[in-house]
């Protein structure tokens, strides 16, 4: 019975996203692993940017400084 716990800022996320994550998480469990999708957990906790930190600093002070998480395309 797999459970996987995905932390993220929150940084508005969308349902659509949030279900495309728990979709592809399960499939990569239930290939991988061979586990039923059906006992397979996946768990989004959201944290408030002010709640994390990296690097010594609030997220929500670095997001002030431009700093970001996305990725360069």
């Amino acid at each position: 019975m797999p459970y996987v716990k995905i932390e993220i800022t929150r940084e508005g996320t969308t349902r659509e996203q949030k279900a495309t994550l728990i979709k592809g998480v399960t499939d990569l469990i239930s290939d991988t692993l061979n586990k039923d999708p059906q006992l397979t957990f996946v768990v989004i906790q959201e944290y408030d940017l002010d709640d994390w930190g990296y690097a010594g600093e609030l997220v929500s002070d670095l997001r002030k400084k431009g700093i970001t998480a996305e990725r360069k395309k």
